[in-house]
Formats: C-alpha cells, structure tokens, sequence
C-alpha cells in the first residue's frame, strides 16, 4: 500500500513555506484589529513548529492504527460482508469517499460532543492560529475513527479503498485551513468544505461554536443542522486557551483534566457525566433548576 498523505507531505511543507512567506511581508502592511490578537494568516515560529511536531508524530501513530484497523476491516470484508463491490465501478469509488466523509462528520460531531472523544481531538483546536501550520496539528489517537468506518468493509468495500479515500479526506482538509483564501464562488461553497467554511469551525466565538463538521463536503453539515456561515472573522483557539507548546502535554492534557474530574466527583452519574457529558459539563447542585452543558470546545 503507499499512503497518498506520504506523498502529499513535500506539498504541504511547500505550500506553508510560501503562506509563511507572505505572512511575514503582508504583516507589515495590515495592522491587526485587535492588539493582543494574532493579525490575519500570521505564524508564529514556535506555534508552527509545534504543529508541524504533532504532525510529524500522527504519522507514525496513524499508520499503527491503520494497521490495526486493516486486520479488523479484513475480516469483516472477508467474512462477514455480504457482497463484494468491485474497486474497478465508478460507484464503488463513490460510495467509499462518501461514506468516509459522512461517517467522519458523524465522528467530528460526536468527538464535540462527548468528552472522551474531544480529548484525543481538541489538541488540534488547540493552537490560537490559523493557517497551514495548524492544518499538521493533529490528533495521535484514531480508535474513533477506526470504529466509526466499521459500516465501509461490511458495504464490500475493499479495505485498501477504505484507507485510500481516508487519506484523500485527509489532503484535501489541509487546504481549507488558511486565511488567505476568502469566500469562493457561490457553488463551491454551497457543497463543499472551504476555508471559509472551516474557519467557523475553528472559531471560539459563541455563533461559531460547534459548526461546519465537514471534512470534503459542507452539505452534511447543510442537512444536518450544523452549518453556519462566516459572518466576521473568528478568535481561533479553545475556548479556555492553553498556555503550553509541549507536543505530549497538548495531546494529554484533557485525558488528566477528566481523570481529575473522576476522582472529585462522589456519584456514579456525576462520574459518567465527566467521561461522557460535553466538554465543560458540570452536575447539577443543590438547588439547581437545569444544568446547562458547558461550551463545546472548552476544555
């Protein structure tokens, strides 16, 4: 098997460098609109370098968990799933890059959703940037998405188009992450994921919270009910910043947040609600009416 991200790899490196470039020359002719906020598209060289680290490290953890996933989906292609589709038919194609987006909003939503999954995901939200860097800052635990795919080799599509249409999501998300590409023409931004779009989804303003799940096309997020529009520029980042480049303390951090949590908490429920509430969801005290969960991308 050759992975395409592999590939793509020198592309994205390059890409940065000129982003970086022109950041550096652009930033000198717009002033920012807020003085304690990072200016449009800028870098910052040790924010950068931490998201190019975690991206370097998610290769080597992501092809231990494809090949873990590679044994499982096998079998279920082999044994378990009804029919095999062809990986020659246009439709076979079709239905694995589907499939693989749809099945990754569902996992984007829910890693927003309950914080188990967000702790191994919101080091990615992490960084209070926007542009190529923060597109490498990913995530080292994939057992969620491994678990989410399950449906494609039951479908008879072969494990290697499965891992194949992962990568190409993959490559084509790098792209989105930039502040230098505005709104694109009316049809593009209506189907598909664009930076405009994916900017809401890093945005920790209230109107952006928990929007655009999309990895390639925006119009699940259109059907679904979790779609909004960029109507000024966001303030990037979580919602309670982190003040740490250390790449093992970025990936970590929540996992310790809810075991801390775990062990303050005196009932099950409360416990339970910890692991698998919201991020930033609290019990309910003596006297309280309702609980309101707390903001999606707080830590």
């Amino acid at each position: 098997m050759r992975d395409p991200v592999l590939f793509a790899i020198p592309f994205f490196l390059l890409l940065l460098t000129l982003e970086w470039t022109a950041a550096r020359k652009l930033e000198r002719l717009e002033a920012a609109a807020e003085s304690a906020r990072p200016g449009s598209g800028a870098y910052l060289t040790r924010d950068s370098l931490t998201s190019i680290s975690m991206g370097l490290v998610s290769v080597a953890t992501t092809a231990a968990w494809k090949t873990l996933a590679l044994l499982g989906y096998a079998a279920l292609y082999a044994y378990v799933a009804p029919w095999h589709l062809s990986a020659t038919r246009w439709y076979t194609w079709a239905i694995a890059i589907l499939g693989v987006d749809l099945l990754y909003y569902a996992y984007h939503r829910i890693a927003h959703r309950v914080r188990l999954i967000w702790a191994t995901h919101q080091a990615h939200h992490s960084s209070q940037y926007f542009n190529f860097a923060t597109a490498l800052r990913q995530k080292w635990n994939n057992s969620g998405e491994v678990l989410l795919w399950i449906p494609l080799p039951l479908l008879g599509i072969p494990p290697w188009m499965i891992f194949f249409s992962w990568s190409l999501n993959l490559i084509y998300q790098f792209w989105v992450h930039t502040e230098r590409v505005g709104k694109l023409p009316r049809p593009f931004e209506f189907v598909l994921n664009t930076p405009s779009h994916h900017r809401v989804h890093h945005g920790m303003d209230q109107l952006y919270l928990d929007k655009n799940y999309g990895g390639i096309f925006i119009v699940w997020d259109r059907l679904f009910g979790s779609f909004q529009a960029e109507e000024f520029r966001p303030h990037y980042g979580l919602t309670k910043q982190v003040d740490t480049f250390n790449i093992w303390n970025l990936q970590i951090r929540e996992y310790v947040a809810i075991a801390r949590d775990w062990r303050s908490a005196s009932r099950l429920r409360d416990r339970l609600g910890y692991v698998f509430g919201p991020p930033g969801w609290e019990p309910r005290t003596a006297g309280q009416v309702s609980s309101a969960p707390g903001l999606a991308t707080s830590p």
